[in-house]
C-alpha cells in the first residue's frame, strides 16, 4: 500500500520525505524555518510602521536581540551535545554556572571584599588571571562530574544532580550577604559594540560552534565520544581509556559552562544568586534533543544543536509576540521535548 502510493507522488516529494524521515538536519532545518516564518508573520501584524526599512530594522533589532539573549544558553548547549552523544546528561550547568558565576564577582569586586583587590591586582592583568581562573573552576567542576561517574561508577543522572544542589546551595550560602560591583573593563567583554550593537556574545557563540564542530567531526575524541555512545563495551575493549574520554566530556562542558558564565556576567554586570542558571539544563537539554540529538547517545551534531537552540529561542519569542502567559512557556518547552523524543523512537521503528 505504502510503495503504491509513493508511486502516485512526484520524485520531489518522495525525496523531501526521505530527507525528512532520515536526515534529523533536514527535518530540524525545516521546523526552524516554519517557526520563523510564523514568527515574522506575528511580528508584522503586531507592528505599525510607515515604511518596509523601519519594519525590517524592529525584525533584525528583535533577531539581535533574541541571539545575545540565548548565547549563554547556546553555548552550554554545545557541551551539552557531547555529554548527550556519549550516553549521558548533565543536570549541574546552571549550578556551575552560578557558582563559576559568583566566584568571577568576587575575585573582581571593585568594593570591599575584592579578592584580588586585596592582594593589590587590578586592571586588565587582574581581568585575565580572573578568567583564567574562572575556566579552570568551570572545567574542575565538570572534571569532578566525570570522576563520580567514571571511577565512582555512578549514573550521570544521579552524579549530576547531587552536583547540581550541592553548588548552587553552597554559592548561596557563601554569596547571601555579598554586594559585588565589577569593573568597568570587565564588562566591555561582551558589551564592545560592532556598528553600534552588542554583537560579541553571539559572535563567541559561533567561534565556539565551529570549534566544537570541528572537534566533534574531525578529532579522535570527537570520534571516541561518539563510539562510546553507540557501544561502550565495544568501545572499551577495542582498547579505547573509556572513562579518560568521559571525563574529558565533561570538563569540556564545565569549560563552555564556563565561558557562558563570563558573557553573561560582563554582559549583565550582576548576578542574582538565587535564580541565576535555575532551569539552563533543561533549555540546554531542549536544544540538543530538538536539535536530532539520540537520547540513547551515539547520534548527533553540533550543527543541529545550534538549530535547536533557535528553535527553542524563537518559540520562547513567538510566545513572548502572541502574548502567551510566561508560565505556559515551560510547558510548550517540554511538549517540544517529548515530540522530538518520540519522533526519535519513530525513526528507530
Amino acid at each position: 500500500m505504502e510503495k503504491a502510493e509513493a508511486n502516485k507522488m512526484p520524485r520531489c516529494l518522495l525525496k523531501l520525505r526521505d530527507l525528512w524521515r532520515t536526515n534529523p538536519l533536514f527535518s530540524t532545518g525545516m521546523a526552524l524555518v516554519v517557526m520563523v516564518i510564523v514568527q515574522t508573520a506575528v511580528l508584522a501584524m503586531n507592528s505599525s510602521f510607515g515604511t518596509f526599512g523601519e519594519w525590517f530594522q524592529n525584525w533584525l533589532q528583535n533577531w539581535i536581540s533574541l541571539l545575545r539573549g540565548n548565547a549563554g544558553i547556546g553555548i552550554i548547549a554545545l557541551g551539552m551535545t557531547f555529554v548527550i552523544i556519549s550516553g549521558g546528561i548533565d543536570l549541574s550547568v546552571g549550578s556551575v554556572y552560578v557558582t563559576v558565576g559568583a566566584f568571577l564577582m568576587v575575585l573582581l569586586n571593585t568594593g570591599e571584599g575584592g579578592w584580588l583587590a586585596s592582594l593589590g591586582l587590578g586592571g586588565i592583568p587582574a581581568i585575565i588571571l580572573a578568567l583564567l581562573l574562572a575556566l579552570a573552576l568551570g572545567s574542575l567542576l565538570g572534571e569532578s562530574n566525570g570522576l563520580l561517574i567514571s571511577y565512582g561508577r555512578m549514573p550521570p543522572f544521579i552524579a549530576t544532580l547531587g552536583s547540581m544542589q550541592i553548588l548552587r546551595s553552597v554559592t548561596q550560602y557563601f554569596m547571601k550577604t555579598q554586594k559585588t560591583e565589577l569593573p568597568d573593563a570587565y564588562k566591555s567583554i561582551a558589551r564592545f559594540s560592532i556598528g553600534g550593537q552588542q554583537l560579541m556574545p553571539i559572535l563567541y557563540w559561533a567561534l565556539l560552534a565551529v570549534a566544537m564542530y570541528i572537534i566533534s567531526q574531525k578529532t579522535t575524541f570527537g570520534r571516541y565520544v561518539f563510539a562510546i555512545g553507540s557501544n561502550e563495551r565495544t568501545t572499551r575493549l577495542s582498547g579505547v581509556n573509556v572513562r579518560k574520554v568521559k571525563r574529558r566530556v565533561y570538563a569540556l562542558t564545565g569549560f563552555l559552562v564556563a565561558v557562558a558564565a563570563i558573557i553573561q556576567t560582563s554582559r549583565i554586570g550582576s548576578m542574582d544568586y538565587a535564580s541565576a542558571g535555575s532551569g539552563f539544563e533543561m533549555d540546554a537539554i531542549a536544544s540538543v534533543i530538538v536539535g536530532g540529538t539520540s537520547m540513547s547517545g551515539g547520534r548527533g551534531s553540533i550543527v543541529g544543536t545550534v538549530l535547536g537552540t533557535l528553535i527553542v529561542a524563537v518559540m520562547n519569542n513567538l510566545l513572548n509576540l502572541i502574548g502567551v502567559d510566561p508560565y505556559l512557556s515551560a510547558a510548550f518547552k517540554g511538549a517540544i521535548i517529548i515530540g522530538a523524543v518520540l519522533l526519535q523512537r519513530k525513526e528507530k521503528a
